[in-house]
């Protein structure tokens, strides 16, 4: 894929991270100072998975997003951190409902504390996020960040009634991934604009391409990850393989599957699936291998980030724009 030439800006990942580290230490100090409870559990389990690994794509997409747009004040640092929390709640409650044993490597919480602790923890995240927007005083942001975490739980919902339906559609499927994952990006780059613009609603001519932005890069994202669950090897990957297989998650991968294959491929994909089997996940990758569905939702996953970058190309020629479209790039040949 083509990708417009940087001019002044950071070209690699590292150059990113070193271009946003006063940003992203600023958050993590304010990370540490709100996460602080008088209940000692609370404590434990949200710095388990708080400070767990990953890069923070959604805080940083949205510290980038401010910069971008000319933001000079400091309530971006906040809503990074606001952004980060609904994001760890969400990882807490979606492995209690996945069952998950793994997460970036190292056990999840509820394998080590149990479910009803990661959930109440999930949820002490989820309101102590709401504690610290409402001290932005920004109707708009309220309006945003409510509406995103509305979505995300009704995308849980949605996912969940999903499970092991084999005859889950192309467009059911965007509509999970965007709702799941890619509107906590929409929302993270569109409040950058909302910023840069004096938090109120409508007064940015950026604020819906943003949040367009933001959602193809996060639907890019997932089906990179939807992908990976069948290419990457355990130890790159940071969980199980074949984890979704097992949970009885249809991604793209298996639905072009199902379409293309012969009828002996679909009835073992359709069995595999309805029974949540993994004992067939060899034969599986085979036939995705040999029906090239892992390349064919690359491919699709590379034509969303194309488009995610025609969105950026509105914005004025900066490092932090030209950052921007350095994550567009990892978040399509990411390893994880």
């Amino acid at each position: 894929m083509e990708y417009a030439p940087v001019i002044s800006g950071p070209e690699t990942l590292d150059e990113v991270m070193a271009l946003s580290q006063a940003d992203r230490h600023s958050v993590d100090a304010l990370i540490r100072e709100r996460l602080q409870s008088d209940v000692a559990l609370v404590n434990q389990i949200a710095q388990h998975i708080i400070h767990g690994g990953g890069k923070r794509m959604r805080p940083l997409v949205h510290l980038l997003s401010a910069k971008a747009l000319g933001y000079r004040g400091n309530q971006h640092i906040q809503l990074a951190t606001v952004i980060e929390f609904i994001h760890t709640a969400t990882l807490l409650h979606d492995d209690v409902v996945d069952e998950s044993s793994r997460r970036r490597g190292q056990e999840t919480a509820h394998t080590i504390w149990g479910n009803a602790p990661s959930v109440l923890v999930g949820d002490f995240l989820y309101s102590r996020s709401f504690q610290l927007m409402v001290e932005l005083e920004s109707a708009e942001v309220m309006r945003i960040l409510a509406n995103t975490t509305n979505t995300i739980a009704a995308g849980e919902v949605l996912q969940l009634m999903q499970m092991g339906n084999a005859d889950l559609s192309i467009e059911d499927y965007f509509k999970i991934i965007s709702d799941k994952t890619a509107c906590l990006f929409s929302a993270s780059a569109e409040l950058g604009a909302v910023l840069a613009h004096g938090n109120q609603s409508g007064t940015s001519p950026h604020q819906a391409n943003m949040s367009q932005f933001g959602l193809l890069l996060g639907q890019c994202f997932q089906i990179t990850d939807d992908v990976l669950d069948y290419r990457a090897d355990d130890a790159t990957l940071g969980k199980n393989i074949g984890d979704d297989l097992a949970e009885g998650k249809v991604t793209l991968p298996l639905i072009l599957a199902l379409q293309q294959g012969n009828p002996t491929q679909q009835s073992l994909i359709r069995s595999v699936i309805e029974a949540a089997d993994l004992s067939q996940l060899d034969s599986v990758c085979e036939i995705l291998v040999e029906l090239n569905t892992l390349d064919q939702s690359m491919d699709q996953a590379k034509q969303l980030a194309e488009q995610a970058q025609e969105c950026l190309s509105a914005l004025d020629a900066s490092p932090h724009r030209d950052a921007l479209m350095v994550l567009v790039e990892h978040a399509l040949y990411r390893h994880r």
